[in-house]
């Protein structure tokens, strides 16, 4: 079973916790990772895209020379895509890159991205997190205390508005709470810093 030490906002080591083996403590299908990975990236795609045909593209109504006769190849517009600005050949047009993957799949990838972070020493566990009024500084000093110098992702049960503007102009922070929770922003993160209330809800959800 994996244990963790629980820290303070201040930095200061206030106790040890077991985690869930089912959740925390599997060894990482990274097949399964780079599939929802995949798939995550492929649905943030706009998918709009698009070039000009030949029947798009303005001009060319006229014949540019008679069909025979004249020893050049027989052209019906100068519209076409050899001729410049002409129509593109096959090019992109809007559409969706969207799919699906199955619930199963999904809950294992996060499962394993979560193991991942726990194997690597990269989740920090904080008892609370909780600022008092807008203020950048007091969640600049908190990674600051707890050794978190790069790209990190603060998870908490709910939404804490304070929270989520203080860190929103911090290069490289993301706030989320468990029920947004995905493999990328896991993964995509340096240290992962939960809320005590975070695990207990992550827990509690899919340990079903």
């Amino acid at each position: 079973m994996p244990k963790v030490t629980i820290y303070d906002m201040t930095g200061k080591s206030v106790g040890e916790r077991d985690l869930s083996d089912a959740i925390f403590g599997i060894v990482p299908n990274k097949v399964v990772l780079h599939a929802v990975i995949k798939n995550y990236l492929a649905n943030q795609r706009q998918g709009t895209q698009s070039t000009l045909t030949r029947t798009e593209v303005s001009g060319g109504g006229k014949k540019p020379w008679r069909q025979k006769g004249t020893g050049h190849a027989r052209q019906g517009s100068t519209r076409a895509p050899q001729w410049t600005h002409g129509g593109v050949a096959l090019g992109p047009k809007p559409r969706s890159y969207r799919y699906t993957l199955n619930r199963k799949m999904r809950v294992l990838a996060l499962k394993s991205a979560l193991s991942a972070k726990v194997l690597e020493q990269e989740l920090v566990l904080v008892d609370d997190i909780k600022v008092e009024g807008f203020k950048t500084k007091a969640v600049v000093e908190m990674l600051k205390a707890l050794g978190v110098d790069r790209k990190a992702l603060i998870v908490t049960a709910d939404v804490d508005r304070m929270l989520v503007k203080s860190a929103g102009n911090i290069p490289g922070v993301k706030t989320t709470i468990v029920g947004s929770l995905n493999s990328y922003d896991i993964l995509n993160a340096g240290k992962m810093v939960v809320s005590a209330s975070a695990i207990d809800k992550i827990e509690e959800v899919y340990s079903k």
